[in-house]
């Protein structure tokens, strides 16, 4: 007898937590492995945040709180996406979950019926499709163009939509391509699903790790109806490097809103109550901490440009935003599952194949990482692609 559920039997499994495990592995063995997979900040969790946790801990903050979330933290994320996201919501209009993944999921479960369908520009976060299999939704997939600095256009939504279509997830800034939507971009991709009648997902989890004069923008900012249309999600894993923390948030219109409150109260419970605490100490610090991270890794964003943009054999498209490079090595005709296992066996250096975000020939590498590693690691890389 089968006893693995379908939709779970047919879930591709995470390539960027293979690959990460991999090096991982051959580090514990001794091998001189540099990694650039993992989607994480390399700085530690902030003082006051920890502090913060500490205290709650120490003084029998254990219990549980509402299954949204302490209304404290929800009032914070409140005045917080009014301050610098010009949104209005209710405490009661936010939920708290274990991480941004978790948001995503809980938002997509809220909201979709067996048979809907979710547009999804690619190259896309490789969880998204997972997700919507599993809420028995189907994931179209739209392949994004370089030359459109790998973002969506009006033309290729309209293209994609069916009278099924319930969903379209935005991502920006974005993983794995750190692209930037722009206001006018953004207010002409909402105009068509307020038009259509279909609900706007809108992953926001780099907001803070902007570059090159770029602004981030929140769609729901841009009018009530697109407003009523979309689903903010944001955290607290990459701008304050909590990625172990597993805190992410949504902000929803009220009937959405309800919906993945009574969702969480049957799976979670709450996100976890201590580091609740935590959170609530990173949006009331001074924001200087997350400024001066996000400097720091632009002066890896730049530097890692210059060098890929010198190596003959791949193309590079400039992120403006979050922590990743999309580098096209379309030229060398090696397959990028391949190309990955053969750079981590011949040269250890971890990297992300393409495919798992929809996008072949194509790599990740990710420069949540220290400038030393990624001067050696680009070493590698180029002396790598000199040989194929």
């Amino acid at each position: 007898m089968d006893f693995i559920a379908k939709n779970v039997a047919e879930l591709s499994p995470s390539m960027t937590l293979s690959i990460t495990s991999q090096a991982k592995a051959l580090k514990k063995a001794g091998q001189d492995v540099l990694g650039f997979a993992a989607g994480e900040p390399d700085f530690n969790t902030p003082e006051p945040i920890v502090q913060a946790c500490v205290e709650a801990v120490t003084n029998g903050k254990t219990r549980y709180t509402e299954s949204a979330g302490l209304i404290e933290l929800r009032e914070a994320i409140a005045a917080k996406l009014l301050i610098d996201n010009d949104l209005t919501y209710e405490p009661s209009q936010i939920s708290v979950n274990c991480g941004a993944k978790h948001s995503c999921y809980n938002a997509i479960l809220a909201v979709c019926n067996p048979g809907d369908e979710v547009i999804i520009p690619a190259p896309y976060w490789t969880s998204y499709p997972e997700m919507v299999k599993l809420a028995g939704a189907v994931p179209v997939i739209v392949q994004t163009k370089p030359e459109n600095d790998w973002k969506i256009t009006p033309e290729e939504f309209e293209e994609a939509m069916s009278p099924l279509t319930k969903l379209i997830i935005i991502n920006s800034p974005g993983n794995p391509t750190g692209s930037v939507y722009s206001k006018d971009e953004l207010r002409a991709i909402a105009d068509i699903a307020v038009g259509e009648d279909i609900l706007i997902l809108s992953d926001e989890i780099y907001e803070k790790l902007v570059y090159a004069g770029e602004k981030h923008v929140s769609v729901a900012s841009l009018g009530k109806d697109i407003y009523d249309h979309t689903i903010t999600i944001n955290g607290f894993s990459k701008a304050y490097a909590m990625t172990g923390w597993r805190l992410g948030y949504t902000a929803a219109p009220k009937a959405i809103a309800e919906a993945i409150d009574n969702l969480q109260s049957h799976t979670t419970s709450n996100p976890t109550t201590f580091a609740q605490y935590g959170a609530i100490a990173a949006l009331q610090m001074d924001q200087q901490i997350v400024a001066d991270m996000r400097d720091e890794f632009d002066v890896r964003r730049q530097y890692m440009l210059g060098r890929l943009q010198a190596i003959k054999n791949v193309k590079v498209v400039e992120p403006k935003g979050a922590f990743y490079f999309l580098v096209n090595i379309e030229p060398m005709g090696i397959a990028s599952i391949n190309f990955c296992e053969k750079l981590l066996s011949k040269q250890k250096v971890a990297i992300v194949p393409g495919v798992a975000f929809g996008a072949e020939n194509t790599v990740r590498f990710s420069y949540a990482t220290s400038l030393d590693i990624i001067n050696a690691g680009l070493d590698r890389f180029e002396e790598f692609c000199a040989q194929h």
